[in-house]
């Protein structure tokens, strides 16, 4: 029994049917999606994985070298030494399309190729261990932006991952066998229609074949009553 009020008309079969087709062929393309999608999320939490690792370890060495540049300079002279920075960056944003997702990337660039223009500061007042820790965050910045890209990344798959599953548990559980069970509906109602019909002709062609005899029969009656009349033998009609 359907959930809804239908009417059960051939229009409306028709129109089910129709449906019914649309809705199966989008939960297979929406199925695909999933599947790619989650095939595209495996291959960047794996990627962030290895890179979170990498960052994490790049990290704990420039902490471990500012962490003896501290205990071999005073804190005013630190302090003083990065201060003032002579690079700066450009950071660019633009969007790569995967499976329907507007992903970020990100791109920066320095205003100097210089690899000395990362020290903003004289090397005769300051430790080796500094300019350590300041070398060793220059090659990880690069790493922690991949990181903050992958991150938003997998951010927006799994959103996408978690929409594009409510959709075909949607299709897969509740509204194509609501259609096909409005369909089932519709056609046994038909069915029982036609049936309904079929028995009705029939009886209508029974009672016509019953008038049409009785009416022979009443005529054959009066025939022979006439036959009677005049003497004659009545001939059979």
């Amino acid at each position: 029994m359907p959930s809804t009020t239908i009417n059960p008309t051939r229009m409306e079969l028709t129109r089910l049917k129709g449906r019914l087709k649309t809705a199966q062929r989008g939960h297979k393309l929406l199925k695909d999606k999933r599947d790619e999608l989650m095939k595209q999320f495996m291959d960047v939490i794996r990627e962030n994985r290895s890179l979170r690792r990498r960052v994490e370890e790049g990290l704990m060495r420039a902490h471990g070298s500012f962490t003896v540049a501290a205990a071999l300079m005073s804190p005013e002279m630190l302090e003083q030494s990065l201060l003032y920075p002579k690079q700066s960056v450009e950071l660019d944003m633009t969007f790569q399309n995967i499976m329907s997702v507007d992903v970020p990337k990100y791109e920066f660039r320095t205003s100097s190729q210089d690899p000395g223009e990362i020290y903003p500061y004289g090397f005769a007042q300051t430790s080796g261990e500094l300019d350590d820790a300041v070398d060793a965050m220059s090659q990880v910045f690069q790493d922690m932006l991949k990181l903050a890209e992958i991150e938003k990344t997998s951010q927006l798959l799994a959103e996408e991952i978690e929409k594009t599953r409510r959709r075909v548990n949607a299709l897969e559980y509740v509204k194509i066998p609501e259609m096909q069970e409005n369909i089932k509906y519709i056609t046994m109602k038909l069915d029982e229609n036609e049936r309904a019909n079929t028995i009705r002709l029939m009886k209508v062609k029974d009672m016509l074949l019953k008038e049409a005899i009785e009416d022979r029969r009443a005529e054959n009656a009066r025939a022979a009553k006439v036959f009677r009349a005049s003497g004659e033998a009545p001939q059979e009609v």
